[in-house]
């Protein structure tokens, strides 16, 4: 008993628990929206709503565990990153990419039983998070952060090409949110985290380009959201008037960074109200989709 614990325990490090269900809920939400706005039968999808939340589930933890056995040097110089178990050494190294490995082809194969399309997407996903991002950017540029950006940027197209082709303007706007999204985001993160990345020589930009132009970068990124309801022309009024209202707010967060004096109490702002503004877009898609 102490040993299944103990093997539960190091999934949750090695799979990055918040990170897979934050990965995993816009798939959902993707297959929601476009379910709401089709009108279809719920249980003409149900075989492949459970085929693309186990398939999606199993594509972002093996990315993750790939994740971890790439980056296990860098994991052993971070706080952050101490009970990964590529650290504690209670997986080693050779079991940790099986894992990887195995829940990416197995993940990658259940999205495929799907249609082509939901598969390519998860590929991209995969793709560029673990090749792109981890081995050929993360520790050489700055904008390593785009490439793991447009990663994330693709689940809500996965979840909308279960019913139709995400070659639409609604899963398309969510993939330019996503997009633009991650990076406050993920900036919050590296400056929360500052010391763990210094220490890793990992290529963020607050460690590399300074605060100043972490917090310009994201005021700009966070700017860049206010325009992407315009690309949607069938919505009600009062749609785009609350976005645009979260939007805002948002940015007022953003543009605070430029006069506090404590940089990182005000990442902790942004971090978490980027969290509230990614629930609230795909609520409001939901309810007025």
């Amino acid at each position: 008993m102490i040993r299944i614990i103990r093997f539960l325990k190091d999934l949750k490090y090695l799979f990055k628990r918040f990170v897979l269900i934050a990965n995993v809920l816009p798939v959902l939400f993707g297959f929601l929206i476009a379910w709401k706005y089709y009108g279809v039968s719920f249980s003409d999808y149900f075989v492949s709503l459970l085929l693309l939340i186990t398939g999606s589930g199993m594509l972002v933890a093996g990315a993750l565990a790939c994740n971890n056995w790439l980056e296990a040097d860098v994991d052993k110089l971070m706080e952050r990153t101490k009970n990964r178990p590529t650290v504690t050494g209670t997986m080693s190294l050779r079991t940790v990419l099986w894992i990887g490995l195995s829940l990416s082809f197995i993940g990658q194969l259940l999205l495929l039983f799907i249609n082509f399309e939901v598969a390519v997407y998860g590929w991209i996903g995969w793709f560029t998070y673990v090749v792109v991002y981890t081995i050929w950017t993360k520790r050489r540029v700055t904008w390593n952060t785009h490439i793991g950006s447009l990663s994330g940027a693709v689940t809500p197209l996965m979840g909308w090409a279960v019913i139709d082709p995400a070659i639409h303007v609604i899963p398309l706007s969510l993939f330019l949110i996503m997009f633009l999204w991650q990076m406050p985001h993920t900036y919050a993160i590296a400056i929360r985290k500052y010391d763990d990345y210094a220490r890793a020589g990992l290529k963020m930009l607050p460690v590399v380009k300074g605060y100043q132009t972490t917090i310009c970068r994201t005021s700009i990124y966070i700017a860049l959201l206010i325009f992407v309801p315009l690309l949607i022309n069938d919505m009600s009024p009062a749609f785009y008037i609350l976005l645009s209202l979260l939007n805002i707010a948002w940015l007022m967060i953003g543009i605070k960074g430029f006069r506090t004096k404590d940089v990182k109490k005000w990442a902790d702002q942004l971090f978490i109200s980027s969290l509230i503004y990614l629930v609230g877009v795909y609520t409001l898609y939901l309810i007025f989709v």
